[in-house]
């Protein structure tokens, strides 16, 4: 759990962008848990070794959410579209808010906040949650199409659990405004 909250704060704070390629999708006659395959990184790839533990992070997170979903074959060929579908989402949203914490930070060496630039950075956290909030109900309504009503509220306790790890984490490491 420590190393998917390291490597999603990772995808967080770097504002570089990171290769973000899903993990395939479970198939027919595979198991309803994927594969984690090893990242190596190639010569003349341009792969970075952030994009290499990025790519084993999100590998390990969907092992989690598969070990803990208990999907039938039917449910999982239906669930891991969505999920990689939502996964890839998520990351544009973490992706802004790494490019907001990256701003922060940037803002926090130079001194005290001024007032404007504390209600700019305080106007795109919260524009970062509602597009996070509002991509949660987009995919609760997908989900709840294609499976159970429990298989979709577990999943999204998995989903907040990991959040809230991460947010915690985020909140521990980043200084009040000065």
């Amino acid at each position: 759990m420590r190393m998917i909250i390291a490597a999603i704060m990772l995808g967080l704070v770097s504002v570089q962008g990171c290769a973000s390629e899903p993990a395939p999708a479970p198939g027919p006659g595979r198991s309803n848990a994927p594969s984690a395959v090893p990242a190596t990184s190639q010569a003349g790839s341009g792969t970075t070794n952030a994009d290499i533990l990025l790519s084993k992070i999100k590998a390990d997170k969907k092992l989690l959410v598969a070990t803990n979903m208990n999907l039938t074959e039917a449910e999982a060929a239906k669930f891991w579209p969505l999920y990689d579908s939502y996964q890839q989402e998520l990351q544009q949203i973490n992706q802004r808010l790494g490019r907001t914490i990256a701003e922060y930070a940037d803002a926090y060496q130079k001194g005290p906040l001024p007032d404007t630039t504390a209600k700019h950075l305080l106007d795109e956290a919260l524009a970062v949650d509602e597009a996070e909030v509002a991509l949660k109900h987009t995919y609760a309504e997908k989900l709840t199409r294609e499976l159970p009503e429990t298989k979709v509220a577990r999943y999204m306790q998995i989903e907040t659990k990991i959040r809230s790890l991460l947010k915690f984490e985020l909140a521990r490491q980043i200084p009040l405004v000065h």
